[in-house]
């Protein structure tokens, strides 16, 4: 069974999926089985691949590592997600080689959300942030 946002991979092609609506069944890319990504939380690599998560405010500012991820064509951070933790809000932003690994959110209502993010090459990542008042 598949779970609404899980993101899976196809280890053959490099398909990447997102759940929409959870369903029975597998994924199947290739003729194989797709691959449940399962986000990283800590991170050995010297690029910092952990969302950096502040709240200005009504303002919500995502970066990617705690020293800026490199955007280059050959290594570069695919995508952002803010996900409320109820996950009924998500706002994900494209990036491109050369952009600043960063999001930033206005519209998020609730503080209690996470951020996921997919690099090319070391997959994908995440962190929470948790009201304070709660």
């Amino acid at each position: 069974m598949t779970e609404k946002l899980n993101l899976y991979r196809c280890k053959i092609c490099g398909n990447l999926v997102e759940v929409v609506l959870e369903g029975e069944g597998v994924l199947v890319c290739c003729n194989e089985e797709m691959e449940l990504l399962q986000p990283g939380t800590k991170d050995g690599a010297k690029e910092k691949h952990i969302p950096v998560i502040e709240i200005l405010g009504t303002t919500k500012i995502i970066k990617i590592g705690s020293i800026p991820h490199p955007m280059e064509k050959e290594h570069y951070i695919q995508f952002i997600e803010a996900i409320s933790n109820d996950k009924r809000y998500v706002k994900r932003k494209y990036l491109y080689e050369n952009e600043e690994p960063e999001m930033i959110i206005k519209c998020l209502d609730d503080d209690d959300f996470f951020a996921r993010e997919y690099c090319n090459i070391h997959g994908l990542y995440s962190n929470k942030k948790e009201n304070e008042n709660g």
